[in-house]
């Protein structure tokens, strides 16, 4: 009988798989950091605090990704090796050259960054094809080596009005987004209320947010999307965490 009743169980087991085996989790952090040192949001940063704020949100959270706006490289690098994630750098280029960090000085230089609990095996970043300003605004994506696809932007601030380079970019984003073949997460401050995600993509924003709401978006094709937003202490904008599940 004994054999009998394991062997139901068994069979129960292997036509009706547990759903968190088929569909394992993957959360996502995304922070504007404000740390380049130029903008007027820096302040309150009171650096080096809102490394540490970066740091313990993601040690709270446990998250598989990270993206962070406006870092600094030598930051990112810090927060990387203290969580042990994985990470991947996009230098924004400023006035035709990479844009140093200052107060203080020695941080690396401006840009977005991307960090993975797992393994990065290849990463990919390109500049937009427009710009307004002075500033080179780009994307970034890492492929990590469960196959997933993180990506991150931070567009310009000229308005999401047809024919803005904030509404090009925005498309332009989308269709990067539509070609990465892998299930696909982004998130970032895309400056705008309607959403740059492309078809079969979900949108979540932090429009519940106390600090300039509704601005950073995440998007992708996973499933069952859920958003967090966490008040921040040192940045001007709160943190986004978005929870989903593989689909495989």
């Amino acid at each position: 009988m004994i054999r009998r009743l394991l062997g139901c169980v068994l069979a129960i087991g292997l036509l009706f798989p547990a759903t968190a085996a088929a569909k394992p989790p993957y959360s996502l952090l995304h922070m504007n950091v404000c740390s380049s040192g130029y903008a007027g949001c820096y302040g309150k940063t009171e650096y080096p605090k809102i490394v540490d704020e970066v740091v313990e949100r993601i040690r709270a959270n446990d998250v598989n990704a990270v993206t962070l706006n406006e870092a600094c490289s030598g930051d990112v690098a810090e927060i990387a090796a203290r969580t042990g994630y994985h990470h991947r750098f996009a230098t924004v280029v400023y006035r035709g050259a990479p844009l140093a960090c200052k107060s203080p000085e020695g941080r690396g230089v401006f840009g977005n960054a991307v960090l993975t609990k797992e393994a990065i095996r290849a990463s990919e970043d390109a500049p937009f094809s427009v710009f307004s300003g002075v500033e080179q605004r780009r994307w970034l994506c890492v492929t990590t080596a469960r196959r997933v696809d993180v990506c991150t932007t931070h567009l310009s601030t000229d308005g999401e009005a047809p024919g803005t380079t904030n509404s090009a970019q925005c498309a332009e984003l989308a269709a990067v987004l539509a070609s990465r073949g892998r299930p696909t997460a982004f998130a970032g401050d895309v400056n705008r209320r309607t959403s740059c995600a492309p078809a079969g993509h979900w949108t979540l924003t932090d429009a519940a947010a106390v600090q300039a709401p509704g601005i950073q978006h995440a998007y992708g094709d996973l499933a069952s999307p859920v958003p967090e937003i966490e008040p921040t202490t040192y940045t001007d904008h709160d943190a986004l965490v978005v929870r989903a599940v593989l689909r495989r």
